[in-house]
């Protein structure tokens, strides 16, 4: 155990060093890390992906996930296509070219097909209907975070409630997925999904600006923090509950993913796969149930992203963690050795997460024992299949 900007970080557990590191504000947080990761070794998980839009990603510059705001309003439908298919000759919507780099999607795709994963993708809100088997939960597409009216109040209030319905429903015994002796991999695909983040976790009145994550090497925060700001001066409502703050600055994927892992913690493991935005999400979770006195198991949850994030020296997602008291675990995957140009930016801190990248990496070690020559051995294999098809 070792201190990092007061920070402790558990890099020598027997089990999963050098795997997997744990991070925490103290030794007891340290340990639900460590305790979790014990607990689900050896087990399947259940893998889910939330998508969800917002008219932020349409800001000139705000995101590398997709190189045009053009190409970014298909981004999320073409990553969960992807997901879901793997390469195929004729996309409904081809992988959209980025700044740099390649999609997360493909680590996690990686993942879950070689490892034989089940999956279950969620329409939390886009502008068009994925063309892959889905559950659409009546949701909204979100106004960009500057209007300060991002969702309306109701449909917030109505993907919350279908969140806490999907997350009992699949941690019911009932469930194909046998969840209740497994736990839970929620991912999300929003682009633009750090600036809601941002927001959202300062309208909750956490100090998060500076510290969030972006899929460019060096994080965009001043540009983040004006369409920030604008939104929040705009937010005049009389109450602070997460409802209207989700719903003033918001975007659809958040408040379904808190109800889901709130719901999801009374009988199961949760891992919410990602950076700042899932951050975000725990951080609604802890508001959310003690404004409503609504019952969930803090210790059935962790975060769990990428080395490219906690290591991201433009951003601070493990001080966010310490200060919110979440668990944070980290996959220590690297595309140092890759053979692909596309997967050594990686590297430079281009891309870094999303799709449930970190959590797949976390889930590979966990499950099958996989080490990181054979987690990369797949994700290269993929690579390989999808030039394939583009010949």
């Amino acid at each position: 155990m070792r201190h990092r900007d007061n920070v402790l970080e558990s890099t020598h557990s027997a089990d999963f060093a050098p795997m997997i590191r744990v991070y925490g504000a103290n030794l007891s947080q340290v340990s639900v890390g460590l305790q979790w990761l014990r607990r689900f070794q050896n087990q399947r998980p259940y893998f889910v992906c939330v998508l969800g839009f917002t008219d932020t990603a349409l800001i000139p510059g705000i995101s590398a996930a997709g190189a045009t705001p053009s190409d970014r309003q298909t981004t999320a439908l073409a990553d969960a296509e992807f997901l879901v298919n793997g390469p195929c000759p004729q996309p409904t919507y081809p992988l959209p070219p980025l700044t740099v780099g390649i999609s997360p999607t493909f680590i996690s795709r990686a993942v879950i097909q070689r490892q034989a994963i089940p999956l279950q993708v969620f329409n939390a809100g886009l502008l068009q209907s994925p063309p892959i088997p889905h559950v659409d939960l009546a949701g909204q597409s979100a106004r960009c975070v500057s209007t300060g009216q991002a969702l309306d109040p109701e449909v917030v209030k109505h993907l919350f409630q279908v969140g806490l319905d999907w997350g009992d429903r699949l941690t019911s015994p009932l469930h194909p997925s046998r969840l209740h002796n497994s736990y839970l991999i929620i991912s999300e695909c929003v682009v633009g999904g750090t600036t809601t983040a941002l927001a959202v976790l300062t309208g909750l009145g956490h100090n998060a600006k500076g510290k969030v994550n972006s899929s460019h090497a060096d994080c965009n925060h001043t540009q983040k923090w004006d369409v920030v700001s604008t939104g929040l001066s705009r937010f005049h409502a009389t109450t602070r509950h997460p409802q209207a703050i989700v719903a003033a600055v918001g975007d659809p994927m958040q408040p379904v993913v808190a109800g889901m892992a709130i719901a999801a913690s009374c009988s199961s493991g949760v891992l919410l796969a990602g950076g700042t935005q899932m951050l975000a999400v725990y951080a609604l979770m802890q508001a959310w149930a003690e404004r409503d006195q609504i019952a969930w198991n803090p210790d059935n949850v962790v975060v769990g992203t990428t080395r490219w994030v906690t290591d991201d020296p433009t951003g601070d997602t493990v001080g966010l963690a310490r200060d919110l008291g979440a668990p944070l675990i980290a996959s220590q995957l690297s595309f140092q050795p890759s053979r692909y140009p596309q997967l050594q930016i990686y590297e430079q801190g281009f891309v870094k997460e999303g799709v449930g990248a970190g959590g797949c990496a976390i889930a590979a070690n966990l499950y099958q024992d996989w080490s990181q020559t054979q987690t990369l051995e797949a994700i290269e294999s993929l690579v390989e299949q999808y030039q394939s098809t583009l010949i």
